[in-house]
C-alpha cells in the first residue's frame, strides 16, 4: 500500500529588487505582496534620484538656467517691484547658487519624500485604523508605489535632451497635468492646483492603495486604502492652492 503524502505548501516565490521596480509598475498585486513579505526601499529611491540629478544635470549642460530664472522673476511680483539694480542682484545670485540648490534637491528630495509619506500613511492606517505593519513595511511600499516617476523621469531626461532649453519649464517637464494647458499668465494658485491635477499622481495613490491593502487585507480593502488617500493628497492640494494664493 503506497504510503500517503502530505503536500507541502509552496514557499512564496520572491522577487528580488530589480524585479520590484518593473513589478511594481506592471504587476503590483504579487509585488508588494512580496515586499510586505521582506520589505526593500532604498533601490526605487536611489532611482528616482538619479533621474532627477540626470535631468537637472543635461539641463545644465545645455544652459537651460538662464532663462529659467529669467522666467521666474517676470512671475513674482515681488521682484518686479525692486530697482532694477537690486533685480540684477538678485538673478545673478539665483544664477550662481540655484543650480547648485537643484543638485542637492536631486539627491535629498526623493529621500525625503518617501519617507514623510511613508510616515503619514503609517500613522494613519497603523494608528489610527488599527492595520499592524511597521515602518520599514511602510517605506517599501511608498518607495515602489512612487516608481511611475521612473517614467516621468525618463520622458523628462529625452525631452530636456531634445527641446530647446529656452522653452522648457523645469518644474513641469513632462505635460503630464491640467495645469501644463494653462496660458503663462494665469493665477499661481491655479497653476497650483491644477498642476497637482496629474495622471502620475493617481498613477502613485493607485499604487499606494494596492500596496497598503497587501499590507493589511484584513483592515484595509483596496477602496478604503484609496479613498483615504485621496483625501489626503485633497488636503495637500488645498493646503498648496491656499499657501500659493496667499504668497505668490
Amino acid at each position: 500500500m503506497a504510503s500517503a503524502t502530505t503536500p507541502t505548501a509552496e514557499a512564496p516565490e520572491r522577487i528580488n529588487s530589480f524585479g520590484r521596480i518593473f513589478g511594481a509598475l506592471f504587476s503590483p498585486k504579487a509585488t508588494f505582496e512580496s515586499i510586505v513579505r521582506r520589505p526593500s526601499w532604498l533601490l526605487p529611491t536611489m532611482l528616482l534620484c538619479v533621474l532627477v540629478l540626470g535631468v537637472v544635470g543635461i539641463f545644465s549642460y545645455r544652459g537651460g538656467w538662464p532663462s529659467f530664472f529669467q522666467k521666474q522673476m517676470a512671475g513674482n511680483s515681488r521682484i518686479e517691484q525692486m530697482p532694477p539694480e537690486q533685480r540684477e542682484r538678485v538673478y545673478e545670485a539665483q544664477l550662481k547658487y540655484g543650480p547648485k540648490v537643484a543638485y542637492v534637491q536631486g539627491v535629498l528630495a526623493p529621500f525625503i519624500l518617501v519617507i514623510v509619506v511613508a510616515a503619514v500613511f503609517l500613522g494613519v492606517f497603523s494608528g489610527l485604523m488599527g492595520a499592524k505593519f511597521n515602518f520599514k513595511t511602510s517605506l517599501g511600499i511608498t518607495s515602489h508605489a512612487f516608481m511611475p516617476g521612473l517614467i516621468s523621469g525618463l520622458l523628462g531626461i529625452l525631452i530636456v535632451s531634445v527641446k530647446d532649453p529656452t522653452t522648457i519649464d523645469l518644474q513641469n517637464i513632462v505635460a503630464s497635468n491640467a495645469g501644463a494647458f494653462l496660458s503663462s499668465d494665469s493665477p499661481k494658485w491655479m497653476s497650483a492646483m491644477l498642476g497637482s491635477i496629474d495622471v502620475f499622481s493617481f498613477w502613485n495613490m493607485t499604487l499606494l492603495a494596492i500596496g497598503y491593502h497587501a499590507a493589511a487585507p484584513k483592515k484595509l480593502s483596496s477602496t478604503t486604502a484609496f479613498f483615504s488617500i485621496f483625501a489626503l493628497w485633497l488636503v495637500y492640494v488645498l493646503i498648496r492652492t491656499g499657501l500659493t494664493a496667499a504668497f505668490a
